[in-house]
């Protein structure tokens, strides 16, 4: 079981390591799960994962996700061996499953000691997927198939940016396992194919509604009366505003969590890849929502440079940022202070548990800021096995 942001990492590295385990172990009645750390419903916010789980054949159909599988039930039984990926320390509602780990895969650095019974295997490098191909390579042959190959290839790629130095994620044990996985199989696609596709997947959010939009890469704020979400949200503001019962939707989403306001900061490409940023500032409350928007108009660390825009919606700001190198980082202490006066600089931010890899978002100004493809991740791919053909690229679509 990966952690519960459920990222590629998490995932794959779950159902390589169970797939692996199945193969080799010795105990004929054991059954190896991979259990995929969130809800079902939560899925197709994690839009690289199941574009790549689908050009790989895996449907989510077969998949087994936390909602789906009584882990605590098991525990209680005395059936229950829990293997964790992607991370080490389980979060308190889970404090009842620590007895039952039985090792644990990690790239981070080690936080808590583990009882000697427990194999752990912790090592700084960029992807946890790096370590399971280590496991797999190391086990008997012909495990590895390539389906497997081309899941972990992918995920060790995006996670460590491509192999791209410059980015500060990769080590020499992530370029070796790419190496060999591409040694073993000659067929699996260009680095630079997969890595775009992923990246255009990471970001490709045609396919989600409002809500999901929404909920996909959010942070909130608080102080003691007010409740402010601010999302990121990969369209331009113009489309967004414009999607089918939006207002309505909207409404919903921020009822529905007790949100007394919503900030959704967008960021877009154009035809160079140059990046736009713009905002929209929702709220009922007239008095917020004035509030905010004086705050992100007169702000000064940084200047937001911001120009309205005409809105739709009457309970709707609309601002074009000028400043395109202030990130939603940059933006949160300025949300803060608005919400809580002088004092609220430091005030609560709740990292809501669906966070995007956090070297990845453009949000929070990874290497990649200027470089995300605009075209979807179909289009990637179809265009480079055009290419591969020698048959000319279509047009992008």
């Amino acid at each position: 079981m990966g952690n519960e942001a459920c990222d590629l990492d998490s995932t794959v590295s779950a159902l390589a390591l169970a797939y692996f385990l199945a193969k080799t172990s010795p105990a004929p009645k054991a059954a190896f799960i991979p259990v995929l750390n969130i809800p079902r419903a939560d899925f197709a916010l994690r839009t690289e994962t199941t574009f790549l789980l689908q050009e790989q054949g895996i449907p989510a159909t077969s998949l087994i996700f936390r909602d789906e599988i009584d882990l605590g039930g098991l525990h209680h039984a005395g059936l229950l061996s829990l293997t964790l990926v992607d991370h080490h320390i389980l979060p308190g509602a889970d404090t009842a499953l620590e007895e039952a780990v039985v090792e644990v895969l990690d790239h981070r650095p080690l936080e808590r000691d583990r009882a000697p019974s427990c194999q752990v295997t912790a090592e700084l490098v960029g992807s946890c997927a790096t370590l399971v191909t280590e496991r797999i390579a190391q086990g008997p042959p012909g495990v590895l198939d390539r389906t497997m190959a081309a899941l972990l290839h992918g995920t060790i790629l995006l996670d460590c940016v491509n192999l791209s130095p410059a980015a500060g994620k990769v080590t020499p044990r992530d370029v070796a396992c790419v190496s060999l996985l591409e040694a073993r199989f000659p067929e699996l696609l260009a680095r630079n194919a997969i890595f775009e596709a992923l990246q255009a997947a990471k970001f490709d959010v045609s396919g989600l509604t409002t809500e999901q939009m929404l909920r996909k890469d959010l942070k909130v704020l608080s102080s003691d009366e007010l409740v402010l979400a601010v999302s990121a949200i990969y369209v331009d503001l113009e489309t967004f505003l414009c999607r089918p019962n939006f207002l309505q939707d909207l409404d919903a989403f921020c009822q529905a969590r007790g949100y007394t306001g919503l900030v959704a900061m967008t960021i877009s490409f154009n035809e160079r890849n140059e990046p736009s940023r713009q905002l929209a500032v929702y709220s009922r409350c007239e008095t917020l929502r004035s509030t905010v928007c004086r705050a992100l108009e007169e702000a000064t660390t940084p200047s937001l440079h911001l120009q309205p825009l005409p809105s739709p919606w009457s309970c709707v700001g609309a601002y074009a940022q000028g400043n395109t190198l202030a990130s939603r980082k940059k933006v949160l202490p300025i949300l803060r202070a608005a919400l809580g006066g002088p004092g609220a600089a430091g005030g609560p931010e709740e990292e809501v548990v669906l966070p995007p890899t956090p070297m990845n978002s453009l949000v929070e100004e990874c290497p990649l800021a200027q470089a995300v493809p605009p075209l979807c991740p179909h289009d990637v791919l179809e265009r480079v096995s055009r290419i591969a053909a020698g048959q000319p690229p279509s047009s992008p679509k």
